[in-house]
């Protein structure tokens, strides 16, 4: 279970207090005590998804699944400063993404540490 503490939560608020969506989602965050998992969980049977695997694992997938666009290095630094202002709203615009899900990704993301979650695609863009 990936645990965020009310102090992460009011930090994301600061960060994202003019996006209305990703409030929804902090406030569901919140209700769920934290676990980000679950909020996650929640948030993919809302948007219509059917996650077939354990809350942990289904959303370790889906933020590998759009790795290469998290990771690219005009949002990397971002991550690394503790900030997902600027990814959230860009992953939004993808049709293919499920918006509800960029601030729970982002979040999980950093909780797992940018470095270790973006390595894989180091020297890609070179």
């Amino acid at each position: 279970m990936t645990t965020v503490t009310l102090q992460e939560i009011a930090q994301f608020r600061s960060q994202l207090a003019d996006n209305s969506k990703a409030m929804e989602v902090l406030d569901l965050i919140e209700d769920c005590e934290g676990d980000l998992e679950d909020a996650a969980m929640t948030l993919a049977i809302r948007a219509g998804q059917q996650p077939e695997r354990a809350n942990s694992e289904w959303l370790d997938a889906l933020a590998r699944q759009w790795r290469s666009v998290i990771c690219r290095p005009e949002f990397r630094d971002e991550l690394l400063n503790g900030s997902i202002k600027e990814l959230t709203e860009h992953l939004t615009t993808i049709s293919t993404f499920p918006d509800t899900l960029a601030t729970p990704v982002l979040i999980y993301i950093l909780k797992q540490g940018a470095n270790n979650f973006c390595e894989l695609l180091d020297g890609l863009w070179e």
